[in-house]
């Protein structure tokens, strides 16, 4: 889908891009997981120390994590998006996406599909050949992964924070196919 009058940027994350990422996971938790996670939890992230984790992450990438941010016509950081090797569970997955998160405001305007999109280019050239993600199951964002052509291939409960919370992964087995279809589609646009 086009959006006109909206230039989105991807590039790689950097140190500098700590804080940014912090405010938008805080800030997209407390949207988004309202009346799923306890409040308690949302009420207690903290930006500073979610900065000093994202810091950590983005200083020891040499594990092969891969993260990229996604910039707003001001060059503001809008959106990121965070992944690697799959973590172990008994799914035919090599590839992870960690986290993608977009801020609110700016959802819609094709932020996530081009971060999904870079994490699945990022995943192939590093040698994946297909990948997984995660998501709550009360989570609206499932519809998004289904509309980029992910399938549903597992279920699982999670304790969490004295909770246990229902979530599904969507896989996308063949990333080959979905990276050169994205190319197709996009052309060189940005």
């Amino acid at each position: 889908m086009c959006y006109p009058g909206v230039m989105v940027r991807i590039r790689a994350a950097d140190l500098s891009d700590a804080a940014a990422i912090a405010d938008i996971q805080v800030e997209t938790w407390r949207d988004t997981y309202a009346g799923l996670i306890p409040d308690r939890t949302l009420l207690g992230l903290s930006r500073t120390s979610h900065t000093e984790s994202w810091r950590r992450v983005l200083r020891d990438s040499r594990d092969g994590t891969i993260t990229r941010v996604a910039e707003g016509p001001d060059s503001r950081v809008v959106g990121f998006a965070n992944a690697g090797c799959a973590r172990p569970i008994n799914l035919p997955y090599d590839g992870e996406v960690y986290t993608l998160y977009v801020l609110p405001e700016h959802q819609g305007a094709g932020h996530g599909r081009r971060l999904l999109g870079a994490m699945f280019s990022a995943l192939r050239t590093a040698g994946g050949r297909s990948a997984l993600v995660w998501v709550l199951a009360g989570n609206p964002a499932r519809f998004f992964y289904e509309a980029m052509g992910g399938i549903l291939v597992a279920t699982r409960e999670e304790p969490f924070h004295g909770v246990v919370l229902s979530e599904c992964a969507y896989g996308w087995p063949d990333l080959r196919h979905h990276v050169e279809a994205r190319t197709q589609a996009s052309g060189s646009s940005g």
